[in-house]
């Protein structure tokens, strides 16, 4: 574990994040810096703090308004914009502003729009509890869930193309 990673630990404890919740937040955090590491020009400490953090929302409730908890959580501590960005954007590759307002959420776009927040949002994805998943396990994943011909079957596809042909050979 880096120890810088120590302060983000805390945050998450102190908002209320189970193990489990921290467990998964330091695998996104993991996955997120290996991906970065391979693009050129990223901010690897901020996608290093939006990995650990993504998921502070959960402290409050782990079904999708959890993204919106963590921006209210994060907001009310101090965290700097580009994390609150993440925390806000990593949830389902994106989502519209329809599929927001069919969700219950507040009515907004939560696409992914740096390159910071793409990683983050995928390695997200690729994080099945602490397991890396494949590309392929879990474009099927979502297919199971959402069904094949949902929205977010195509954004997922389209956000692992993108980050692929920023990797550097």
């Amino acid at each position: 574990m880096d120890n810088r990673d120590n302060i983000e630990f805390a945050l998450l404890r102190a908002a209320g994040c189970a193990p489990n919740v921290i467990g998964h937040c330091k695998a996104v955090k993991e996955l997120a810096v290996a991906i970065a590491s391979k693009v050129d020009g990223v901010d690897m400490e901020l996608v290093r703090r939006g990995a650990l953090l993504h998921d502070i929302g959960r402290s409050k409730t782990h079904d999708i308004n959890h993204a919106v908890e963590g921006v209210r959580i994060a907001t009310s501590i101090g965290i700097e914009q580009p994390v609150v960005d993440i925390i806000e954007r990593h949830i389902g590759s994106g989502i519209s502003k329809e599929e927001a307002q069919g969700l219950g959420l507040p009515i907004n776009d939560y696409f992914p729009m740096t390159t910071e927040e793409k990683i983050v949002s995928y390695a997200d994805s690729l994080i099945s509890g602490i397991r890396v998943m494949s590309f392929e396990e879990t474009l099927a994943h979502i297919k199971r869930i959402l069904g094949a011909e949902h929205p977010a079957v195509e954004r997922f596809t389209a956000l692992h193309q993108e980050i692929q042909s920023w990797i550097r050979q």
